[in-house]
């Protein structure tokens, strides 16, 4: 009998701490959240975050602080998430570029984008558009294609640098299609775009902010990343609809925590992310600059990043790549 005394006050003192912590998470959030941002001030990772936060603060009750930490594609940013006590106080936007790309490219970055972080949810997707100069006589993939295996590395594509969004999803492409492009990283997507426009480069994978220079026929858009047509261009096919399923080059944005945070604040994120998005305000300002309001649950945005890490390794290995 004076054996159980302590396996019982063990097991009594067991249930009082998980009691506490479920309190605890259950209350949560008691202070200011810090939402980091690894880009600057003022791009489209900024004001999808920045219209999250202000919504975010208003359903919380606690003020949601936008910590703009640019440098190294987001490396500095998720450092500080990845190194943050796991309490749901630190939260961070990620992208395709940041946590899939990024890591396939540099196996060496100092946290690993899914053992050192808890999904959220996702926030938005951007769909990147094959663009063509009107110079290139092809008006579908299919014809571009076929133009392009007709003249393998004589068409150049530009991307607004190594291991950008643009760049990879060019890759891709080639490795679905079996074609060869040669390869004009810029310095940022201005100069790439001016290149485009008076035909120095023939084709560019870009989001749908050069959408205008399709309206007014100084570009010519074959297709879409993403699973449905965009409002604006709704003549042009989805990848999939043009018959490369396996083309997919829309860029997403969500938010992660750090690994390890108790599941009731990581569920109580998740709601709250979603019932900013889902204001009719806030989706018509993010569908006016390009992006398409995308929630799912912290199960399903794990998966998200888990197996796009491990498609974007392949078309690194596939296609040769090395960061520059």
């Amino acid at each position: 009998m004076r054996n159980s005394v302590p396996s019982v006050l063990a097991l009594i003192a067991a249930v009082v701490v998980t009691q506490i912590g479920e309190s605890r998470a259950q209350e949560y959030p008691t202070k200011p959240i810090r939402f980091l941002v690894g880009n600057a001030p003022g791009g489209g990772t900024d004001i999808v975050a920045r219209l999250t936060a202000q919504r975010m603060s208003e359903t919380l009750g606690r003020p949601v602080i936008v910590d703009n930490r640019p440098g190294a594609t987001g490396v500095v940013a998720s450092m500080l998430v990845a190194k943050a006590p796991p309490d749901g106080y630190s939260i961070q936007i990620v992208s395709r570029s940041s946590h899939a790309i990024a890591p396939a490219l540099q196996s060496d970055l100092p946290y690993h984008p899914v053992r050192d972080f808890a999904a959220v949810s996702l926030l938005v997707t951007s769909p990147n558009m094959l663009l063509v100069h009107p110079s290139v006589p092809s008006n579908t993939v299919k014809e571009l294609v076929t133009y392009a295996k007709a003249r393998p590395g004589t068409l150049a594509y530009g991307s607004s640098g190594v291991g950008s969004v643009g760049h990879m999803a060019a890759e891709l492409f080639q490795v679905v299609t079996d074609t060869r492009f040669t390869h004009v990283p810029y310095k940022g997507a201005a100069p790439s775009v001016n290149d485009l426009l008076s035909g120095r480069i023939q084709l560019m994978f870009i989001g749908p902010t050069l959408v205008p220079h399709v309206k007014s026929k100084k570009l010519k858009a074959l297709a879409m990343g993403g699973s449905k047509r965009l409002a604006s261009l709704d003549e042009v096919p989805t990848f999939a609809e043009a018959g490369y399923p396996d083309v997919d080059a829309a860029q997403w944005y969500g938010v992660v925590t750090t690994a390890g945070t108790p599941k009731a604040a990581i569920d109580r994120l998740n709601r709250e992310i979603v019932s900013a998005i889902q204001r009719a305000e806030v989706r018509d300002k993010l569908l006016e600059i390009g992006f398409d309001p995308t929630t799912c649950t912290p199960q399903e945005f794990a998966r998200i990043i888990r197996d796009d890490l491990a498609r974007w390794q392949k078309v690194v290995k596939t296609a040769g790549i090395r960061p520059e």
